[in-house]
């Protein structure tokens, strides 16, 4: 009689089983979702928000300059500005010294002719600071009282200018005799420069600044005691407005 052997049912369930001790992935490996990154979208919202910006900037710009010009045009239309002009209407030199120590001595009487030639516009000066000078040397300096130019209106500004004890250094004393001996007579400029503001009823505008450079004038040294009258027939008068932004002046 042999004897029968039955295979057990329990080596079959524990190979079914994994291995002890199980690693986590093994544990957990087919039941843990997997997990995606979503997108991120800031880059994109930045980048929207900085095109939006852009634009409004660059159409609130746009309008303003609009307005500027529709402003400015009406303006023109209503007013029809125009700058005032300048001439040198006489100048007359009394004397004019030079000393070894290079010491000037000086006397101008000055007339200038200020034009306004607005209807609708006068303009306010400050006071105003009149230089002259005979090539690069300044020959004179002298201030206007501050005045009202009116409308249409022809204003003469007539004031002498006299320099007494004046040091000049040694290159503009040889460039001032060598211009002296000339005998074309002795070449001058006549410079103006003061601020101004012009009135339009109960409109003002801010205040800038103008130069005027006024050359082509000769004059001869007198030889006694009558003041020698210079040719103003040439002189040319250049008006040029002056804004300061900040620091820098156009």
């Amino acid at each position: 009689m042999t004897d029968r052997v039955y295979p057990s049912a329990k080596p079959a369930a524990a190979a079914a089983n994994p291995a002890f001790p199980a690693t986590k992935a093994q544990l957990y490996g087919a039941t843990r979702p997997t997990y995606r990154p979503q997108p991120h979208h800031r880059r994109r919202s930045k980048r929207g928000c900085c095109c939006t910006f852009c634009f409004w900037l660059i159409l609130t710009v746009l309008v303003l300059l609009l307005l500027i010009g529709i402003a400015g045009t009406v303006f023109y239309l209503l007013y029809r500005p125009h700058r005032p002009t300048f001439t040198v209407t006489s100048l007359k030199l009394s004397y004019l010294n030079l000393t070894a120590s290079s010491t000037l001595n000086s006397r101008f009487d000055v007339t200038v002719s200020a034009t306004n030639p607005n209807k609708k516009i006068l303009f306010a000066y400050d006071p105003t600071s009149i230089s002259i000078l005979s090539g690069d040397v300044d020959v004179g300096d002298g201030i206007v009282p501050a005045f009202l130019h009116g409308k249409k209106n022809t204003t003469l500004i007539k004031t002498s200018i006299v320099s007494t004890g004046s040091a000049l250094q040694s290159d503009d004393a040889s460039r001032l005799k060598s211009s002296m001996k000339n005998k074309n007579g002795l070449p001058l400029e006549v410079n103006l420069e003061t601020k101004v503001k012009a009135k339009m009823g109960k409109l003002k505008t801010p205040k800038v600044g103008i130069r005027v450079s006024c050359d082509g004038i000769r004059v001869n040294l007198p030889s006694g005691k009558k003041p020698a009258t210079a040719s103003t027939s040439n002189a040319k008068c250049n008006v040029d407005v002056r804004f300061k932004i900040w620091k820098w002046t156009i």
